[in-house]
């Protein structure tokens, strides 16, 4: 698993790890049923406190994304309730198209990031980067 956290960044650590893995799992970087580094593992590798992978995972379960196993440790299990999965999107997109409108990002503007987004995540998957 490579993860790199940008100390420089305003964005919290355990958000940067989270969103890092979700975006994994999108571009088929980590499947149903994976088992991530342990606590201890990652906040090793990336250079973090434990803690704050710990709160990295806690979001990540409550989102639906892992599920905690005693002997596998943090595991990728996606919630399969697409309904609620669309609820939520529709409540981050709202955010994030405000923040653009905010910053005069144009309609077509972002279409196009949009696309140009999902092209990425289906040529990684298409061809195993990883």
């Amino acid at each position: 698993m490579y993860i790199e956290i940008d100390f420089n960044s305003e964005e919290a650590f355990y958000i940067q790890l989270r969103n890092q893995i979700i975006i994994g799992i999108a571009r088929n970087q980590y499947q149903e049923g994976d088992s991530l580094p342990s606590v201890r593992q990652l906040a090793d590798s990336v250079g973090i406190n434990m803690h704050t992978v710990n709160k990295a995972y806690s979001v990540l379960k409550q989102e639906g994304f892992i599920r905690l196993d005693r002997r596998k440790g943090a595991v990728i299990a996606l919630n399969e309730d697409k309904l609620q999965a669309m609820e939520e999107l529709q409540k981050n997109l709202q955010v994030v198209l405000a923040r653009a409108v905010c910053k005069g990002v144009s309609e077509e503007e972002v279409h196009q990031m949009v696309s140009h987004v999902f092209l990425e995540m289906k040529e990684n998957e298409e061809f195993g980067h990883v």
